[in-house]
């Protein structure tokens, strides 16, 4: 993947891969080859990520068995992440405290 986007606002875990497309394209514009997008649910308990591979649309689901992803409320609609910070996400780790190359920081 070249670059990772999150969208703030919530989405429908029941959506499949049409309607995350759609929210795709209606939130960033269009869905970009080797690009992913990520969504989560109101309480932040689950994840899809939709991930186009330059000829089809992929999607994928993710669950934490207890807690939380570290999902941003107040920010603006769109954001990119690095790969160490989406490594960090999908773990459920406080993934704004990476900074590039890995180094931690403190907001």
């Amino acid at each position: 993947m070249s670059t990772v986007w999150l969208a703030v606002e919530p989405l429908d875990m029941r959506s499949g891969t049409e309607a995350a497309l759609a929210r795709v394209v209606r939130v960033f514009g269009a869905a970009h080859p080797h690009h992913a997008y990520l969504f989560a649910n109101r309480r932040a308990s689950r994840m899809k990520v939709l991930v186009h591979d330059g000829i089809r649309v992929w999607l994928a689901a993710r669950r934490l068995n207890a807690g939380r992803f570290v999902w941003p409320r107040e920010a603006s609609v769109k954001m990119s992440l690095t790969r160490a910070q989406f490594d960090a996400l999908v773990l459920g780790l406080p993934w704004q405290l990476i900074g590039e190359a890995g180094i931690i920081k403190i907001l």
